[in-house]
């Protein structure tokens, strides 16, 4: 074993050094094509809801559908991705289990209090195959195909180029999903 400068100190001297920072690649999928529509990378410490906005701004057609995980929930969060994505759209987004419906609910429920609503009778999983939930593990199939194809590593030192990096992944893997993708024709 080679030991980096991190276990060394710890070992020699019993110093505990600072854990390694890491990158967060946040991405966008369309569901129908496959092709990641925004992407972003940002350190550790910045959250999914944060990194948001920037990711709308990146798309240039309308939104129909927003499937996110349990850290997209939350009063505030709801407001400002309203006024980004518009009125109209989808939200699907799983309340966590401690979730308790809206007082105004029994005369105007909510998107969140009806699903909250529904996981209570159904059961969650009933929930997640009538929302369409569980199409969010294409976005899991897709960051599985990033590590498999891009790497598990960024082989930049700076952060700017680490985007760099990332944004000529996200190329080459539309690339490859746009070849990938079967044509059909109508054959007499």
């Amino acid at each position: 074993k080679v030991f980096g400068e991190g276990e060394w100190l710890e070992n020699k001297h019993t110093i505990k050094v600072k854990r390694k920072r890491w990158r967060k690649l946040h991405i966008g999928l369309d569901l129908a094509s496959g092709e990641i529509v925004c992407a972003d990378l940002t350190t550790d410490d910045v959250g999914d809801p944060t990194a948001l906005p920037g990711l709308l701004d990146q798309i240039d057609g309308p939104v129909a559908k927003f499937i996110a995980d349990g850290a997209y929930d939350g009063a505030p969060k709801r407001v400002s991705r309203r006024s980004r994505v518009g009125e109209i759209v989808e939200i699907i987004i799983p309340p966590p289990k401690t979730a308790v419906e809206s007082p105004q609910s029994a005369f105007n429920p909510t998107v969140r209090d009806r699903h909250i609503a529904e996981i209570e009778n159904k059961g969650r999983m009933a929930w997640q195959k009538s929302t369409g939930y569980n199409q969010r593990s294409r976005v899991e199939t897709q960051m599985g195909r990033w590590k498999t194809v891009i790497g598990p590593k960024l082989k930049a030192r700076n952060f700017d180029n680490q985007k760099t990096e990332a944004k000529i992944g996200v190329h080459v893997l539309n690339r490859m999903t746009e070849l990938g993708r079967p044509e059909f024709r109508r054959v007499v």
